[in-house]
């Protein structure tokens, strides 16, 4: 069986290692300590020259909820058009109405206005209010993909209704489990779920080359998030989730 692995980077050089290490494509995002938003245009762009494999871009405004305001929205739709002038393969949205249901009709115009790229309904289905209703909405706009953990915190503790999804999906859409997937767990999970295409991150941590600290004043206000070390995509780390896959 032929799987298909998307790497979740944060910066070009994650990127750049997910390539090295033989990922099908890239994820690209910001922030992604507030689960991902869209990375700047420099990135983008970047990414793009450097790239031979499939790349694609979250459309998120901020982090939060997924109910978006008007203005919001029209940030959306230009950077997806920005996207589509950088040469992007495809972009990742997801937008909600207030009473959890998929934003149908707006997430429908970003599809049409996306077209030729491709489209993936990223994690807000994971937080929408019926997931079964939610997979007939979102093929309804046209998304080709929806990335999910199963309505769980993570693709193991979700994958009973990751494989229902698959199987009332049929060749309608594709259900692509992402969220705590690893090389211990990807050839279990690629049986329980019956998936062929995945999303992790598959990071190893680098030191700042930072000598002189003052690590008493963190810049985001947030201590507890790292500002001395990064996480980068580990190409050894992909190599091995890939050769995991090909045992299959």
């Amino acid at each position: 069986m032929k799987f298909k692995l998307e790497i979740c980077s944060g910066s070009v050089e994650s990127a750049i290692n997910a390539q090295i290490g033989g990922a099908d494509r890239v994820e690209l995002c910001d922030n992604l300590y507030e689960g991902g938003t869209t990375p700047s245009f420099g990135s983008i762009a970047a990414a793009r020259e450097n790239l031979s494999i499939g790349l694609h871009v979250i459309i998120r405004p901020r982090g939060g909820d997924f109910l978006y305001s008007d203005q919001e929205y029209d940030i959306m739709r230009r950077d997806i058009e920005s996207c589509g002038e950088m040469g992007v393969d495809g972009v990742v949205i997801g937008i909600l109405l207030k009473d959890g249901a998929i934003d149908v009709e707006r997430s429908a115009r970003l599809v049409e206005f996306a077209s030729p790229m491709a489209v993936t309904f990223h994690r807000a289905f994971d937080v929408c209010r019926d997931p079964f209703r939610g997979l007939e909405d979102i093929i309804s706009t046209g998304a080709g993909r929806i990335l999910t953990s199963g309505q769980r915190n993570t693709v193991p503790e979700g994958a009973g209704l990751i494989r229902s999804l698959a199987e009332a999906a049929g060749n309608r859409i594709i259900i692509m489990p992402g969220g705590g997937l690893n090389e211990n767990n990807i050839a279990a999970m690629a049986e329980a779920t019956n998936a062929t295409e995945f999303h992790l991150t598959a990071r190893m941590e680098i030191e700042s080359e930072m000598e002189f600290r003052r690590a008493d004043i963190p810049m985001g206000g947030m201590p507890q998030i790292p500002e001395f070390s990064r996480k980068v995509a580990d190409p050894q780390r992909i190599i091995n989730i890939i050769n995991t896959l090909k045992m299959i």
